[in-house]
């Protein structure tokens, strides 16, 4: 794809996270940008329901991932049914990079320091490979739906309005 000029920190966690798992792909750079969906989709030349979207939520005050095929929005109203909660809102970008280190559109489904509670949109099953951030908004890694549950441990589900 592209020079090491994107290749940071964050990456390297999520790298660390991956290959700790053992995760057996790479991750890829480009110097194109996939802040968007939109972004991704052109810069790794795949339907934007390929791409998939690393989101956290608060609910009831703790985060949680919610892994999102491209297009889709979340329905709040699922998700609070899902974990039984009362109060679910998404989380603001400087909540997100102060407590994990990460900036919107490069948020990964991997390579947290804690454990994070994880959803995960049954429409990623539709597809044999999804294309994940991979910590900033150049770098990204393919994955299978049966390999993004095994290295989350997350609950796949219906989360989409």
């Amino acid at each position: 794809m592209s020079s090491n000029q994107h290749y940071t920190e964050e990456v390297q966690r999520v790298w660390d996270a991956l290959k700790s798992l053992g995760y057996s792909g790479e991750i890829f750079v480009s110097d194109h940008t996939i802040f968007t969906v939109e972004d991704a989709s052109k810069a790794i030349g795949v339907p934007e329901e390929q791409i998939l979207k690393s989101l956290i939520f608060l609910v009831d005050g703790e985060p949680v991932l919610l892994l999102m095929s491209g297009p889709n929005k979340v329905d709040i109203k699922k998700v609070r049914n899902h974990l039984g909660a009362r109060k679910v809102k998404m989380a603001g970008a400087e909540y997100i990079e102060e407590n994990f280190g990460y900036k919107i559109g490069g948020v990964p489904p991997i390579g947290y320091d804690v454990k994070i509670k994880t959803l995960i949109d049954e429409d990623v099953q539709k597809y044999e490979i999804l294309w994940a951030a991979a910590g900033n908004d150049h770098a990204f890694f393919p994955v299978s739906p049966d390999e993004l549950v095994r290295l989350t441990e997350g609950l796949v589900c219906d989360l989409k309005k």
